[in-house]
């Protein structure tokens, strides 16, 4: 029984280790295509950077690939600042 005891610490840190990956949330990248490049909007705001208009489009892609999954809908135009 003393050594499970002398051993909790070591599991709650395993569990916390587990716990921050399983919950933490998922990295996910985002590209818009101008016309003539490929675009990481990941970090960027929709509304202010960019703008995805006209919904029969694909606005972004999850890779900088005309065949990579669609995440939003629209027509992809940024924003010059």
């Amino acid at each position: 029984m003393k050594t499970l005891i002398k051993r909790l610490p070591v599991f709650a840190f395993i569990l916390a280790a587990l716990a921050a990956f399983a919950f933490a949330p998922p990295q996910t990248s985002e590209y818009g295509f101008d016309g003539t490049n490929w675009i990481d909007v990941s970090n960027m705001t929709p509304g202010q950077d960019y703008l995805c208009n006209v919904e029969e489009d694909v606005c972004t892609r999850s890779a900088p690939n005309p065949s990579a999954p669609q995440v939003k809908s629209g027509l992809f135009e940024l924003i010059e600042k």
